[in-house]
């Protein structure tokens, strides 16, 4: 069992960032690849970014391309989202997520994860 929590949201007017963190305890974080994704308002959670077991990958949606940057610590057993620019639509609940791997693949799908943290909000006012 892998026990994931998020934290490092808040208020922050458009063009500022942020930086959030995914403590992970209670498994192998290092036999694990780590996602992020969010949920608005009135709409569906989304993919926002994953990063491979290693590190060594990382993949981002179209909306975030340029503006964020997903990293993980396996000796801090820790995955991070450090947002820049940030606009209005980025508000949202932001989930960190875990899946169990053994390859350097990137994935998507949000029902391929298994271990899921409580999520943080971020908002940006205009």
């Amino acid at each position: 069992q892998v026990q994931l929590v998020e934290s490092g949201g808040g208020l922050v007017q458009a063009g500022g960032s942020l930086r959030l963190s995914c403590a992970a305890s209670g498994g192998s974080f290092s036999r694990t690849a780590v996602g992020w994704f969010r949920q608005a308002p009135g709409k569906e959670r989304e993919f926002v970014s994953a990063i491979s077991l290693s590190g060594g990958s990382t993949y981002y949606a179209d909306s975030v391309k340029g503006r964020f940057t997903i990293s993980r610590d396996t000796a801090k057993n820790t995955a991070y989202l450090q947002m820049d620019s940030l606009t209005p639509e980025d508000t949202a609940v932001y989930y960190c997520a875990a899946r169990r791997g053994i390859f350097e693949n990137i994935e998507t799908r949000e029902y391929q994860y298994q271990y899921w943290g409580q999520g943080t909000q971020v908002t940006v006012s205009s």
